[in-house]
């Protein structure tokens, strides 16, 4: 098995199965998933199908997987009570072009954003006065619930 970090984009994991057949993964930073099926004669050549969160969650129980394995793969992203998560701005959202500081996220959830990505370029510790655009990609930090009452602020 291989995984490349793709940045801006995610990471692709690939694999070859026992009938000789290259199957990959990609799993965007903002959580949703493809699967990459190789043409057998052009491994440069692929078919891709996205899937959503309830989709991978349905086609991880067919494969096998118990919500055990969920539990321990959430739970390495814990770091005593913290959690990071990516957040997608809204395009129809009502905080696309608001600034961070204007929209007292952290006071309002207790979540904190410490890099904003922008068209594939990584903003860290973004000021109070910066502008929120649709199709930012938000890394933040916090606790379960902080973020996902950030995800409601934000629209996603």
């Amino acid at each position: 098995m291989s995984e490349v970090k793709l940045p801006g984009v995610g990471v692709r994991h690939e694999f070859q199965t026992d009938a000789g057949r290259q199957v990959g993964v990609l799993v965007h930073h903002d959580g949703h998933r493809e699967i990459l099926i190789y043409d057998q004669d052009d491994n440069d050549a692929c078919s891709s199908v996205e899937l959503s969160h309830d989709d991978t969650r349905t086609l991880s129980e067919l494969l096998g997987a118990t919500q055990v394995v969920e539990e321990v793969q959430e739970a390495q992203h814990e770091i005593e009570g913290q959690s990071i998560a990516w957040i997608r701005v809204d395009e129809d959202g009502a905080r696309n072009g608001t600034t961070i500081g204007s929209g007292e996220y952290r006071t309002r959830t207790g979540a904190s954003m410490v890099a904003v990505l922008r068209d594939g370029e990584p903003v860290p510790s973004p000021e109070a006065d910066f502008v929120l655009e649709a199709g930012d990609l938000i890394v933040a930090v916090g606790s379960a619930d902080s973020l996902d009452e950030l995800r409601t602020l934000l629209g996603e």
